[in-house]
């Protein structure tokens, strides 16, 4: 009785309530059931993906985005993602794998399903893996979670404060990637081609999810927070190459967790990703340098990483739908189309996204959707033959136009949604208190001003 009525009297009473709740439903989560065997193989494959594409924000986005800013903000730049491994892994528990994969209606699950992990336990979640542990599912989404919202601070970067940072992910994966994460992969998903959706659009890994939605809201807030005092007229020279080559190399790594994972399993399947996933990317850095050559009469290492980003970004839909030779394509397009939008579309719009995350991210994943509707073959994936039905009858949604037709309107929706959102949410949160640094901070640099620390101290 006695350490009964200190835990009560130290504990505070939401953990006391997480304990006899929560808590208690973990412990209960659900135990494997001996009929349905967790494969080994495939379930090793997931944890390995998921520890890749966690690698992708620490340390690849760190490295990549905070060597492409001045050495003043750098820290506060690499804390922009550092800080959303925390806060999105903790959303995700709460509420965020709910309203992504549990039953709901089509364009959003019920955040209380799987509340605080609830029922996510070692066996299988047939509706989605049965070879791997619903927990190892889990993991591996969560990651992607982790990432999309930091793909945005780059387009803000070296000129937001950091507690309303904080807050504007926090809401923006609540009303943003949590839904979408729903209407794309999960089960009765307005545009899961697996599962019944109402327009089928294929994205193996992440093109509507990820990439569109993160690179349309950062658009939105580089346009609403400003431009950096001195853009353009001074130029903002990145402190460090060679941070963003080491960081390079790193998501390009880890990018083959996040599209050959995605197959959910060690299979054939996951090989084709990994390859389509690796020669595009080499595609996209050939063309983007060639370009630049063509332009500035030298090629960059810079230039040559923004590629090989381009072309990951770009395949990421389609990696488990199209073949090598399709990848090809698909990467030498997005390389050229992403150097355009970076380098001319910018200058005529006259916006400051620091990182050209839009340019990217945005650009290049539209790019790998649309084409994709073109080009997805059943000889890479059958099920896109034979699984989709519409009036009781098999539609098939190998390349051609009507799957051309089904991709636009999931940009489209995609676009519209995360740009309407980040505009409501912006005002909102800026109502609240403000996003962006006063001048003299910005001057000082974001590191001291919003961190109190130098990234050197030579």
């Amino acid at each position: 009785m006695r350490s009964t009525s200190l835990l009560g009297t130290w504990l505070p009473r939401w953990v006391m309530l997480f304990l006899a709740s929560g808590g208690a439903c973990l412990l209960a989560a659900d135990a494997p059931d001996p009929a349905v065997a967790v494969d080994s193989g495939d379930n090793a494959w997931m944890l390995v993906s998921a520890a890749m594409v966690l690698l992708m924000t620490a340390p690849g986005l760190i490295l990549f985005y905070g060597g492409l800013v001045r050495s003043k903000n750098v820290l506060s730049t690499m804390m922009h993602s550092l800080i959303l491994m925390s806060v999105m892994s903790l959303l995700w528990m709460l509420f965020g794998y709910s309203m992504a994969f549990a039953e709901g209606n089509a364009f959003v699950g019920n955040p209380l399903t799987y509340f605080l992990l609830k029922d996510v336990g070692t066996g299988p979640n047939p509706t989605y893996a049965g070879t791997i542990s619903h927990q190892s599912f889990m993991l591996f989404q969560m990651m992607f979670v982790i990432i999309t919202p930091a793909l945005i601070s780059g387009a803000v970067a070296e000129r937001i404060r950091f507690k309303p940072y904080v807050l504007f992910m926090i809401l923006w994966a609540t009303l943003v990637y949590f839904p979408l994460c729903h209407m794309v992969w999960g089960a009765g998903g307005f545009f899961n081609w697996a599962s019944g959706g109402s327009v089928p659009v294929l994205d193996f890994a992440g093109g509507t999810v990820v990439h569109v939605s993160s690179g349309v809201s950062a658009l939105v807030l580089a346009v609403l927070l400003g431009k950096r005092v001195g853009y353009p007229a001074e130029p903002m020279m990145p402190h460090n190459v060679v941070y963003s080559l080491v960081g390079t190399g790193l998501l390009w790594f880890g990018w083959f967790g996040f599209n050959a994972g995605s197959a959910l399993g060690a299979g054939e399947l996951a090989t084709s990703a990994f390859a389509a996933t690796h020669f595009s990317s080499a595609a996209a850095a050939l063309s983007w340098t060639a370009m630049e050559t063509w332009k500035n009469g030298k090629p960059s290492a810079l230039g040559a990483a923004s590629g090989m980003v381009a072309g990951l970004a770009t395949i990421t839909p389609a990696s488990g739908f199209v073949t090598i030779p399709a990848a090809v394509v698909i990467g030498l397009a997005g390389g050229a189309v992403c150097y355009l939008a970076v380098s001319r579309l910018k200058a005529k719009l006259g916006y400051d996204d620091s990182l050209d995350v839009f340019g990217v991210h945005a650009v290049g994943s539209m790019t790998g959707l649309l084409l994709l509707g073109l080009m997805a073959s059943p000889a890479v994936n059958p099920a896109i033959a034979s699984t989709f039905q519409r009036g009781g009858q098999v539609v098939s949604l190998a390349g051609g136009p009507g799957q051309f037709g089904n991709q636009i309107v999931g940009v489209l929706f995609t676009a519209v949604l995360a740009g309407v959102a980040s505009v409501i949410l912006f005002k909102g949160v800026n109502a609240i208190m403000p996003m962006r640094v006063h001048a003299e901070d910005e001057n000082l640099g974001l590191d001291l001003a919003e961190h109190g620390e130098r990234a050197y101290n030579d």
